[in-house]
């Protein structure tokens, strides 16, 4: 005990290997080791239908040889070219990604990941209208790092990361959900949300706002999309007080929503977006920023005087022409045929349980939510600390069990649903079929 340690059992096998990431010590963790379309497969060869496409990053499905040959050939060209160059893979990404992005945004910073691509953002707004502070939302995630997690309002992740030293320069605004204002929905919820933005904004001082951050789908956080008419207020806001709209499109980017950015949804116009995850369908790392053109000119007269040596790898920027090749060619069609099925299957599925007490999305990105049907509350409380047994834990488990991936939302009162964007209406079907049997077998 000299050492502060309790001694180790003789009989004890040190444990090794990876670290995974959001796990927990009781955690069983599959290896996964071969995946081809919409299921993966683990070291035992058990079968998965993948309905959270990994991290909602796998959007065109696994082993799609479209990408993966692209990713060789670059590799055999040349696998490597500093970030603070040209390449030619990295050029042509970069053009393809203004073709396609809302009107307005011409240049493309890269970085590696979604955390680092918005803190960039923030760092490029903050200069541009020299102030401090950018305004995001309670319940949403923007990241694990510690500028990113400053600006995510999901209090687990933020706890965790600012246990020992917190960064500053972000404050929190209620998101534009029912019960954040007393069950309001509709353009009543958008008007009260929007309102609620500008009582913010006018307290904190417009002038010492550089920018708004917000996902236009909410991701984890419950995939809530906003109501008619906020997303328009809330540009008119940041109009009139000369502040940023930046659009967080690391989850609801690349057809997750049935359009190439989330944003584009809401005939609104943002100055920057953010992006990550489905920009190679995950099969590389990759991210980045696009700035409208004021901001691009300002950023190439004074340059740039931060990087990341991995930010637009080849590799990873050849995969995403091909992943983008791929989006245009039919998975931008299918998620669009096919949302209203999955839609409709998961409402029928909340229809006959009482313990689902709400389902929302657009795409291929859902939430389904749980509460005690006689008292209407969760289950456990995160937000207020509680350590109890939570059923909405067993039925993303009891879901594995029976081959299917689903994921769990923040907070987990709820759990996500996000297949690839290759899936089919039987995949869809199945999907649901399965997740309607365990909530079955946990809750009635």
């Amino acid at each position: 005990m000299a050492d502060g340690h309790p001694p180790a059992s003789p009989d004890a096998t040190p444990r090794s290997g990876p670290l995974p990431h959001w796990s927990d010590p009781d955690d069983d963790v599959p290896t996964l080791v071969r995946g081809e379309g919409v299921r993966v497969y683990d070291d035992e060869d058990t079968e998965y239908l993948d309905f959270a496409s990994q991290l909602y990053c796998v959007n065109a499905g696994h082993s799609d040889e479209r990408i993966v040959e692209a990713m060789t050939e670059q590799a055999s060209a040349i696998p490597y070219v500093s970030s603070s160059k040209h390449n030619d893979a990295r050029s042509e990404l970069a053009g393809r990604l203004a073709e396609v992005a809302p009107d307005g945004l011409s240049d493309v910073y890269f970085a590696v990941s979604g955390s680092e691509a918005n803190e960039a953002a923030v760092q490029f707004a903050r200069a541009q209208q020299d102030a401090p502070k950018v305004l995001t939302r309670w319940r949403s995630y923007h990241g694990g790092t510690y500028g990113a997690a400053a600006l995510t309002g999901d209090p687990s992740t933020r706890a965790t990361v600012e246990r020992y030293a917190a960064t500053s320069g972000s404050t929190k605004f209620l998101p534009p959900i029912p019960r954040a204002f007393d069950g309001a929905t509709g353009e009543e919820l958008a008007e009260q949300a929007a309102d609620h933005l500008e009582f913010v904004i006018r307290n904190e001082g417009p002038d010492s706002i550089a920018a708004i951050l917000t996902e236009p789908v909410g991701g984890t956080s419950g995939a809530f999309p906003a109501p008619p008419g906020y997303f328009e207020r809330v540009r008119d806001l940041c109009d009139e007080y000369d502040i940023l709209l930046i659009s967080d499109e690391v989850i609801a980017g690349f057809g997750r929503c049935g359009d190439w950015f989330g944003i584009q949804r809401e005939d609104v116009e943002p100055d920057i977006v953010t992006f990550a995850k489905g920009v190679t369908s995950a099969y590389a790392p990759l991210a980045g920023v696009l700035v409208n053109a004021e901001l691009g000119e300002s950023l190439r007269e004074e340059g740039i005087d931060v990087g990341q040596t991995f930010a637009g790898h080849p590799v990873a920027c050849a995969a995403g022409v091909a992943a983008m090749d791929a989006y245009d060619e039919d998975l931008l069609d299918n998620v669009r045929n096919l949302a209203p099925t999955l839609e409709s299957e998961l409402r029928e599925m909340a229809d006959a349980r009482d313990a689902v007490t709400d389902v929302r999305g657009r795409g291929f990105l859902w939430a389904v939510e749980f509460a005690d049907p006689d008292s209407g509350e969760t289950f456990v409380d995160p937000w207020a600390g509680d350590e109890g047994e939570n059923p909405v834990v067993e039925v993303v488990e009891a879901a594995a069990e029976k081959g299917v991936l689903v994921g769990g939302g923040r907070p987990n009162f709820q759990t996500i649903v996000a297949p690839p964007l290759c899936a089919t209406e039987d995949d869809i079907r199945e999907g649901v079929r399965v997740l309607n049997e365990v909530i079955g077998e946990v809750f009635d």
